[in-house]
């Protein structure tokens, strides 16, 4: 995996977990693997997995089964979704606009 300096790494791995969930790659109730197999698979220390495990279970992402494993929730496609949608609205869209009319840009280009 390819960290990127300006996020932290475990956020970067939780982006990866959502990416994989929003794109079908992982489904409701798949198991993912553990944190130690994980840690080893992408040559970083099982405790930033489990960093990003925990965060992803508080957000109820994931779920754990004890003495099983983890798992991705039935709603985390749905809740990733809002999520990043409310997210995007919030920090991207409102940067896109003030650069478009820096550049004197309108909606119209996207009519084309």
């Amino acid at each position: 995996m390819d960290f990127k300096g300006e996020k932290p790494i475990y956020l970067q791995i939780a982006d990866v977990f959502c990416e994989s969930i929003l794109s079908g790659k992982l489904k409701a109730d798949d198991r993912i693997p553990s944190v130690r197999e994980y840690g080893a698979e992408i040559g970083v220390n099982p405790n930033t997995v489990m960093r990003v495990y925990e965060k992803l279970t508080g957000e109820e992402i994931i779920y754990n089964k004890r003495g099983i494993g983890y798992f991705v929730a039935s709603d985390a496609r749905s809740k990733i979704l809002a999520t990043q949608k409310a997210e995007f609205l919030k920090e991207e869209v409102p940067a896109i606009l003030r650069k478009m009319e820096l550049l004197g840009l309108d909606a119209s280009i996207f009519n084309r």
